[in-house]
């Protein structure tokens, strides 16, 4: 295997994830804490789609859209951690070229997923809060459907162009990858190429889109604060703004360590390789993990079903 890491080549068969670099001793130990946040990432979002499914009365777009978010957790996270625990647990390191080009499209198309659901949820607030009794005839299920659609298609449409760039390059130095999974630039810094399209594509497409994301965010919530302190009593107030709460965290577990990793990645001279790999799976991991947690605490709905399911089975 050493050969293959230093002999010239331009299309290789496989890629070397070295894990967490300089942390290799510490691999079984990271594994702990990652494992956990993946076990529950699974529970909390199969918990999430079953309650919801079997659950009549929640079957309308706010909950539509959860499940949304449930789905892309679960993909978001299993498109990495089982690979990343394969690594840390049975040093499985080589990953197919191939296999690596697909786990770099799922884990930036679906990040991108997760970003236009949160926005969609922040539609669905605003219409709930600013035109309640408009919200039936305008968020219908085929309306939801369609916005699901235009999610992932925009998740698809903008991430495609990165493994398709980074099909073309030569490799001709090493295949040995400093990180835990296939991230974009961590494979095309690989190449013997020109490789700025790259850099700047995904720089621009990736801060335009969560930029804009965030733009929409804010304009709908700045409507729905003027809704809500319009409100005549104190009460009413703390009512309304309770059904946003948990979008609101949720919006703070995904946007503030996406906005910490642009800043790190800006800063990537002033800190160390072990930070950078660590701090990027937790942006992968945390979210996933949270986003049930969340809804599950703060959704009366949601929290009051999974109360009857566990008293049912006698848990």
């Amino acid at each position: 295997m050493s050969d293959s890491n230093t002999t010239d080549f331009t299309s290789p068969s496989t890629f070397i994830l070295l894990g967490i670099p300089g942390l290799e001793a510490a691999h079984i130990w990271i594994s702990i804490p990652f494992c956990i946040m993946y076990t529950i990432a699974l529970l909390g979002n199969f918990a999430i789609l079953f309650i919801v499914k079997t659950e009549p009365s929640l079957h309308g777009p706010m909950y539509y859209f959860l499940c949304m978010l449930a789905v892309t957790d679960l993909v978001l996270s299993t498109s990495t951690l089982p690979k990343i625990l394969s690594i840390f647990w049975f040093n499985a390191k080589e990953i197919n070229f191939s296999a690596c080009l697909t786990q770099m499209f799922f884990i930036h198309c679906f990040f991108a997923m997760e970003s236009g659901i949160i926005v969609a949820m922040a539609l669905d607030r605003y219409v709930a809060i600013c035109d309640p009794l408009r919200h039936s005839t305008i968020l219908t299920s085929p309306v939801v459907a369609k916005l699901g659609l235009a999610v992932l298609l925009r998740g698809a449409v903008v991430t495609l162009p990165c493994p398709v760039l980074a099909r073309q390059w030569p490799y001709c130095r090493t295949n040995i990858i400093p990180h835990t999974c296939c991230d974009h630039m961590a494979v095309v810094n690989l190449a013997c190429a020109d490789i700025r399209i790259n850099s700047y594509y995904g720089l621009l497409v990736g801060n335009l889109v969560v930029s804009l994301d965030v733009v929409f965010i804010t304009v709908s919530y700045t409507q729905i604060l003027r809704a809500i302190f319009s409100l005549p009593t104190k009460d009413a107030r703390l009512k309304t703004f309770g059904t946003c709460s948990s979008h609101l965290f949720a919006i703070l577990a995904f946007y503030i360590p996406g906005l910490f990793s642009v800043v790190t990645n800006r800063l990537r001279h002033n800190m160390t390789q072990q930070f950078h790999v660590l701090f990027a799976n937790l942006c992968l991991l945390v979210p996933p993990m949270l986003n049930p947690i969340i809804f599950g605490v703060r959704t009366k709905q949601i929290r009051d079903r999974m109360f009857q399911v566990f008293t049912h089975k006698g848990i």
